[in-house]
C-alpha cells in the first residue's frame, strides 16, 4: 500500500509503521505527487485534494503534523456500528491514522489529568471509558472493517478502483488471526513457606488476635509440612501450559526491600532463586519492578541485575507492580535499563483495552517526537480487577473473560491477560479462580488431539 501525503512527519511515520506491522505487509510514504501518481495498487491519499477515483482519500486533521502536544477536541461519531472520531471529508468517513495514533501514543495521558488513589492515570479520564468503548478493541475493529473485500467493492462501483489491481495485496491486508497471551504475576511467591520465623510468628499472632482460627492453623500445617502452601500453584501451572500448549510470560518481583505493597520472599532465599531459575529455563520470565522503583528510579536496573543473575539468562521484559507508570518518565527508565517489552498496557483499576487494541505496539516518546524501540503488549484482563476492583464472583469474571475472547476473535489480534499465582493456588479467599482460569484456557486453546 502506497500513502501520499504533502509532508512526511515522525507521527505520520508512526502511524504507517504500525500498520505495516499489524497488517504483516508493507506500507510505504511518499510525498511525491508523480509517484503517487503513476504507482498501480491500493493507495491511499492523505492530503487536502484528490487525485483522482483510484484512491482511498482521507482528508487529515491537523494532529499528525502537529509538533506539540495541546488538549484536542473529540467529537464521537457512530462509523458501521462502532463509535469513531476525527469526523472528515473524502471517500472514508474519518482520519483513522490521527485516531490510531492518538489512542495507542495515549495521548491524553500527557495532558493534565486525575490521578487515583495510588497515582496512576485515572482510568475514568479516558476518552475509552467515557464514550463506552473501554471494553472493545476498536483499533483492530476499524482495521478489519477498512480492508475488508465489501469496501474494496464499494470503491470499484463508486470511485472507480480497479480491483484486480488490489487481489495480490489482499492477501496481507487483513487483520491479524486471534492468540492468546497469559502472563503472571509473582508478588508473593508463596503465602507462608519460606518468610522466616519472625514473619510467620507475626501473621500467626495476628490471626489469632483476629479470631482467624482456619487461617493460623492452616499457617502451622504448611510449616510443618503436612499442606501444600496456598500460593503455590507452580506445578498445576506447569502442567496446564503443557495440556494446553500455551506460551505464557513469569513476571518476578524482585526487590529487596519490604513495605505496604513490597511483599515477596527476598531475592536471595535458596526457594526464590529455585523458583526463579526453573520457570526462566521453561519460560519467557521479565522483571516486575517493585513499588519502590516508582519513588527510585535507579532501583529498576539494581532489581533487573539480581533478576538476570537468579534466572541465568538475560531479562528483557518487564511489567510495572500495581500497573503503576507514568508517561513519559517510566518507559524512558525501562529503555534506559535496556528492557524491549513492556506488558503494562493495561489499567490496574478496571480490565478492558486502554489504548483500544489487541495488538502489540512500539511506544512513541510523544514528548520527543520519536518511536523507540520498546515493545509495549497490551492486556485487557487482570484477575486483581474483577476480583478486588470490579467485585465480580468468578463466575461473572469467565463472562468477562468469553466477552474478551470473542471480542478479540473476531476483530483478529492478541488477548493478553494478568493472573497471579495466589488466585490460582488453594487460598480459601480465591476459592473458584483456579476452575474460571482452566475453564476459559480449555474453551479458548483446546487441546490438541493425540495424533
Amino acid at each position: 500500500m502506497l500513502i501520499y501525503s504533502p509532508a512526511i512527519t515522525p507521527r505520520l511515520q508512526y502511524v504507517a509503521d504500525f500498520l505495516a506491522g499489524y497488517c504483516r505487509a508493507e506500507i510505504r510514504l511518499t510525498k511525491d505527487a508523480q509517484e503517487y501518481g503513476a504507482a498501480e495498487g491500493w493507495k491511499l491519499n492523505y492530503s487536502d485534494s484528490s487525485f483522482g477515483e483510484d484512491e482511498i482519500h482521507i482528508v487529515p486533521v491537523p494532529l499528525l503534523f502537529e509538533h506539540d502536544i495541546h488538549p484536542v477536541s473529540i467529537e464521537c461519531f457512530e462509523f458501521e456500528g462502532e463509535k469513531a472520531f476525527f469526523k472528515t471529508a473524502g471517500n472514508f468517513p474519518f482520519d483513522i491514522l490521527a485516531a490510531i495514533f492518538y489512542l495507542i501514543t495515549r495521548y491524553e495521558e500527557y495532558l493534565p489529568h486525575e490521578k487515583d488513589e495510588y497515582g496512576r492515570y485515572a482510568h475514568r479520564n479516558s476518552l475509552a471509558y467515557k464514550e463506552g468503548f473501554l471494553h472493545l478493541p476498536l483499533i483492530n475493529i476499524w482495521l478489519k472493517k477498512f480492508w475488508e473485500p465489501r469496501r474494496r467493492e464499494d470503491a470499484k462501483e463508486h470511485k472507480g478502483f480497479n480491483v484486480s489491481d488490489l487481489q495480490p495485496a489482499t492477501s496481507n491486508l487483513e487483520p491479524q488471526t486471534f492468540s492468546l497471551l497469559p502472563t503472571y504475576d509473582i508478588d508473593i511467591a508463596w503465602s507462608y513457606r519460606h518468610k522466616g520465623l519472625v514473619r510467620n510468628a507475626g501473621g500467626w499472632l495476628k490471626s489469632v488476635a483476629g479470631g482467624e482460627w482456619k487461617d493460623a492453623g492452616r499457617r502451622l500445617m504448611v510449616l510443618a509440612g503436612r499442606k501444600q502452601d496456598p500460593y503455590d500453584s507452580y506445578d498445576w501451572m506447569d502442567e496446564l501450559h503443557r495440556k494446553y500448549e500455551t506460551d505464557p510470560v513469569y513476571f518476578f518481583h524482585v526487590g529487596k526491600s519490604r513495605n505496604r505493597y513490597d511483599k515477596n520472599i527476598h531475592p536471595q532465599h535458596p526457594a526464590m532463586r529455585q523458583l526463579v531459575a526453573g520457570t526462566a529455563s521453561r519460560y519467557k520470565t521479565g522483571l516486575h519492578p517493585s513499588w519502590q522503583s516508582g519513588d527510585e528510579p535507579g532501583k529498576i536496573r539494581e532489581e533487573l541485575a539480581v533478576l538476570q543473575e537468579m534466572a541465568g539468562v538475560p531479562v528483557i521484559r518487564s511489567r510495572q507492580h500495581f500497573i503503576r507508570f507514568q508517561m513519559p518518565g517510566t518507559f524512558r527508565q525501562l529503555v534506559e535499563a535496556g528492557i524491549e517489552h513492556d506488558y503494562s498496557m493495561g489499567y490496574g483499576s478496571i480490565n478492558g483495552f486502554r489504548a483500544s487494541v489487541a495488538a502489540p505496539f512500539y511506544w512513541y516518546d510523544l514528548e520527543r517526537e520519536e518511536q523507540t524501540r520498546l515493545l509495549l503488549h497490551p492486556f485487557c484482563f487482570m484477575d486483581a480487577n474483577s476480583c478486588f476492583e470490579q467485585k465480580l464472583t468468578p463466575g461473572q469474571a469467565l463472562d468477562e473473560l468469553m466477552h474478551y475472547y470473542h471480542a478479540v476473535k473476531s476483530a483478529g489480534g492478541c488477548m493478553g491477560m494478568i493472573w497471579h499465582n495466589t488466585f490460582l493456588g488453594t487460598d480459601p479467599l480465591f476459592a473458584g479462580w483456579l476452575d474460571v482460569y482452566e475453564r476459559f484456557i480449555s474453551l479458548a486453546c483446546p487441546p490438541r488431539l493425540p495424533s
